[in-house]
């Protein structure tokens, strides 16, 4: 190492390293990672609550009111994590876009996109397809969030320079990405209690 180079690294700011495009990289910050793992696995056991046990009746009931089975619900968490986790790797390997800013803070994606206040029509490319069995659902939803999980435990990327549109709310930061993840997980983990409690539901 030449000389001086240590002192430079300690003079660093935590969580900013250089990057290979010649600027700084925004990192997650430690409260902002303890928070995502945290969100990711406490979502986790609420996706295993709401669904795990559920026949395959009860997993493809819809109610006579309308919308979504439950199945459909958790096809739905996984196409959306799934998507998500390929956009964010996908952007990680182009240059930040620092002049971007997020249409809104995480407080209120979290308020926002975490709680049912009234119906939102997925955009056709995240839309249910029955493209798994029911039995099939929770385990791929268990292999994608393993992924999510792992990703947000070692990321060292710049995270909040990058975006990805949301196709109601405008572009969010990968990391704001992340937080959504898991409060869509509450939003349809509580759209399917529904379901549950509706008269119709197999016992």
């Amino acid at each position: 190492m030449e000389a001086g180079g240590s002192a430079e690294i300690l003079a660093r700011p935590i969580g900013i390293v250089s990057h290979p495009f010649g600027i700084n990289t925004i990192m997650m910050t430690p409260t902002e990672r303890e928070y995502v793992i945290t969100q990711f696995a406490q979502t986790r056991d609420l996706v295993k609550q709401t669904f795990g046990g559920l026949s395959a009746p009860q997993l493809l009931y819809r109610p006579a009111s309308g919308g979504w089975s439950a199945a459909e619900n958790l096809e739905h968490l996984i196409v959306v994590e799934r998507r998500v986790f390929a956009g964010i790797e996908r952007l990680l390997q182009q240059p930040p876009d620092p002049a971007k800013r997020p249409a809104m803070t995480d407080e209120q994606i979290v308020a926002i996109v975490g709680k049912v206040v009234e119906p939102v029509k997925a955009p056709p490319q995240a839309l249910p397809t029955s493209q798994w069995p029911p039995e099939q659902l929770l385990p791929e939803f268990e292999k994608a969030r393993q992924k999510t999980s792992a990703f947000a435990a070692a990321s060292d990327g710049d995270l909040r320079r990058r975006f990805l549109p949301h196709y109601l709310y405008g572009d969010f930061d990968c990391y704001q990405w992340l937080v959504l993840l898991s409060a869509h997980c509450r939003r349809h983990c509580a759209q399917s209690e529904q379901v549950k409690a509706s008269p119709g539901f197999p016992r």
